[in-house]
């Protein structure tokens, strides 16, 4: 056979097809496995009829319990890890009971979520723990609040920056429901999860998370392993997240109220005085100012209110009824209550006595540099320093061009850069120092606001009718309140200000001598700006180059303006200081008495006014100073009887101001209250207690409409006393007789009419701080 014919055979051999012959079907390769089965029965074990249920287990409409949606949330598949969550919603809102039986369960499988690299499941994740924590008592979720933590710092170091981003979004609802937990230990070498917390928060800023081996010294390490170039919209909601940590950690080395109170709180936010602090000898004469000034009970239900150094009491009476004052104990006495075998151990005893040398050494000494909520805002300054400006030139000039409205993330990224510095530089430079890390800190604010001085102040264009625009103008005024604050923290630390209060003594009124006269004279312009600016907003002009209306100033404008205000009339000259006292004194007597504003306006001049007697004041601000200045004050203190009368009932608060003021201001013997002031006065108080209408004779007037049982009553009669202590009444202890006939406070008035004359008597309810 040829060799091609072979070939060709065999060619043939391996790729031969097999015909298909008519109706025999395919053949079955020899080396096929046979993959058939025959069953005559199928088990579904979860669909059984014949399965026991227990039909008193919640579920969800598809038929899920709590368990069922646990175990979902293990799931490999995304979808099925958000439908559990979402599940997880429904039963709870529909079972309420569950919550407190699970719990546990419940956070343990939630937390493993938290850094799920899906991105719906994080969001859906978001919302549940949103609408999760609100149903939870804060006393309840506590106890969960190292795992939940734990988790959320390990998200903020995720290899993915989306994660990262969204651990921060986690950390905003937990500052929410949980703050000082989040914040606890943020402090170098403090136990708790604030330090791991702002460490990432820095890592995510590129900021480092390393505040260098030299402390003030040493380089500032960068050992972040974040390399990417966060978004505009990523780094706002960091630097947002930021800002409300800062705020929640130092709010308590501030010495100020926390203005955002929780929307449960009925209470409204107290008037902030701590600027006033480093004017005292000592911080203890600076509590003992203060405590003039606090009520001694409570308008509404008798209990003494939140006094600084006092628990709550309870006016003494004979016999109770234990089912309508149920109460516990006032008193606190731990010892008493103790094991027998309890003990001082050698390191409480330690402890005892370090505090002791402490408060020895710092005596006199307001000052709280070296301290370790000082040393590491400064270095926490002094790291985020470059971060701060660079964000602030970037959003700058898109935010404040006169030709463009700026964007929503741009403004917010100013805002809250200038928060930042407010709660860093205002923990820092709230007393005078002269350490390192406080000329540092000086230093760089003075940096930071030579950025902000050339666009002060700081307006936006438009006629300010739209909802956008009046958001724009209230974020505008934020930022230029805040420029404001931070430029008196710069003048109030300066070191002058330092020697001026701590050797200063009660000098003889003389001629008044600014006692920040470098400090002064180091930025005029600045200051000469920020006091145009403080007496254009308190008179309500609108700024020049815009089409606003002029609007009324808000309470939190007001108080966040009185910082800036102390600044002003404590270091600038007399001149200027008694310029902005001026149109203060006009705001405050213009301002309406149901105002919100009415009551700051009362409690800043009060102290302004007594601060001349107080016997531990040092700083430069006093009274009986200028004649034109004094003028102003005793027309404000004879507009309080026409504000008494017009509050009547309704806002017992200030009411009690103003007669505690009242009292204060007679006891202390005020230069301010000359013969003729004082019969101004007691003319003007007589409506408030009876009325003489022209053709309906005489009536009750607005004292008769403070609740019965009130202290404000008693504290009203001590005011009339000590007023009328000269023998000159002008009629006014005729008309208090008339007003107190068949009232529980007869009795009380008789007495202390009588013994009136009677040189240092006082009421014990009301004792005196002069």
């Amino acid at each position: 056979m040829p060799k091609g014919s072979k070939k060709k055979k065999d060619k043939a051999a391996d790729f031969a097809k097999a015909k298909l012959k008519l109706g025999k079907g395919k053949q079955v390769a020899s080396n096929a496995v046979d993959t058939s089965f025959k069953s005559r029965s199928i088990t579904l074990p979860t669909q059984s009829i014949v399965l026991d249920k227990d039909v008193e287990i919640p579920t969800t409409k598809r038929k899920l319990t709590f368990d069922d949606l646990i175990a979902q949330l293990r799931h490999y598949n995304s979808g099925t890890r958000r439908d559990a969550l979402l599940g997880l919603r429904e039963l709870l809102e529909t079972h309420r009971e569950l919550l407190s039986s699970h719990l546990t369960a419940l956070v343990n499988s939630c937390v493993r979520v938290i850094s799920d690299e899906d991105a719906s499941v994080r969001k859906t994740l978001l919302a549940f723990l949103g609408w999760l924590l609100r149903q939870i008592p804060p006393e309840d979720l506590i106890p969960h609040s190292p795992v939940l933590l734990l988790f959320t710092t390990s998200a903020q170091t995720h290899i993915y920056p989306e994660i990262r981003i969204d651990a921060i979004r986690f950390l905003d609802i937990f500052l929410e429901y949980i703050p000082d937990v989040v914040v606890e230990g943020w402090e170098r070498g403090s136990g708790g999860h604030g330090r791991r917390v702002l460490e990432g928060y820095l890592g995510i800023l590129n900021a480092g998370t390393s505040f260098g081996e030299g402390g003030d010294s040493g380089p500032v390490q960068a050992t972040s392993t974040a390399s990417v170039v966060l978004s505009p919209a990523s780094k706002l909601a960091v630097l947002k997240s930021l800002s409300s940590f800062l705020t929640h950690a130092l709010v308590s080395s501030l010495r100020v109220p926390d203005f955002a109170s929780s929307p449960t709180s009925a209470s409204p936010p107290t008037t902030p005085t701590w600027y006033l602090s480093s004017s005292f000898s000592s911080s203890v004469a600076f509590d003992c100012f203060e405590s003039v000034f606090q009520p001694i009970c409570s308008l509404s239900t008798g209990f003494s209110s939140s006094r600084r150094g006092f628990g709550p009491s309870r006016q003494w009476t004979q016999e109770i009824d234990p089912e309508v004052h149920f109460e516990h104990f006032p008193g606190d006495f731990a010892y008493a209550v103790a094991p027998i075998g309890a003990g001082w151990t050698l390191q409480d005893l330690t402890d005892v006595h370090a505090e002791l040398q402490a408060e020895s050494q710092h005596a006199g000494q307001p000052s709280v540099e070296g301290t370790t909520e000082f040393v590491q805002a400064a270095h926490l300054a002094h790291t985020l320093h470059p971060t701060l400006v660079s964000t602030f030139l970037d959003s700058a000039p898109a935010v404040f061009s006169p030709s463009s409205s700026p964007t929503e993330t741009e403004l917010q990224m100013v805002l809250v850069v200038s928060e930042i510095c407010r709660s860093l530089y205002g923990a820092i430079l709230r007393d005078p120092g002269t350490g390192n890390a406080h000329v540092m800190a000086v230093e760089e604010l003075k940096i930071i606001l030579g950025y902000f001085s050339p666009y002060f102040p700081f307006v936006v264009g438009g006629s300010g009718t739209s909802k956008r625009e009046i958001k724009l103008d209230q974020a505008f005024q934020d930022v230029n309140l805040i420029f404001c604050e931070l430029t008196s923290f710069l003048v109030l630390a300066s070191p002058d200000a330092s020697d001026a209060v701590h050797t200063s003594s009660r000098r003889p009124r003389a001629k008044r001598v600014p006692k920040h006269a470098a400090s002064v004279s180091s930025a005029p312009l600045q200051i000469s700006r920020v006091s145009e600016y403080v007496v254009g907003l308190l008179r309500g002009d609108v700024p020049s180059g815009t089409a606003q209306l002029p609007r009324p100033i808000t309470p939190a404008a007001y108080m966040a303006l009185l910082p800036t205000i102390w600044s002003l009339l404590s270091t600038v000259e007399e001149g200027a200081s008694g310029a902005v006292l001026s149109v203060l004194v006009d705001h405050a007597i213009k301002v309406s008495s149901t105002s919100a504003v009415k009551r700051r306006t009362i409690d800043f001049l009060a102290r302004l006014i007594l601060l001349e007697r107080e016997a531990e004041y040092r700083g430069a601000f006093r009274v009986g100073l200028d004649p034109e200045t004094d003028k102003k004050l005793e027309e404000w203190i004879v507009h309080l009887p026409r504000t008494l009368w017009e509050l009547g009932a309704g806002n017992l608060a200030t009411t009690e101001t103003i007669l505690r003021f009242l009292l204060r201001l007679v006891q202390r013997k005020s230069c301010l209250l000359r013969r003729e002031t004082a019969s101004s006065l007691r003319s003007r108080l007589v409506p408030y207690f009876v009325i003489t209408h022209a053709t309906r004779g005489k009536l009750p007037g607005p004292f008769s409409k403070l609740p019965a049982s009130s202290p404000l009553r008693r504290l009203a009669l001590d005011a009339v006393v000590t007023l009328t202590r000269d023998g000159d009444d002008e009629g006014l202890a005729a008309v208090v007789d008339e007003a107190v006939v068949g009232a529980p406070q007869e009795v009380y008035w008789r007495a202390r009419i009588t013994s009136f004359c009677i040189s240092g008597s006082k009421h014990s309810d009301t004792p005196s701080q002069g």
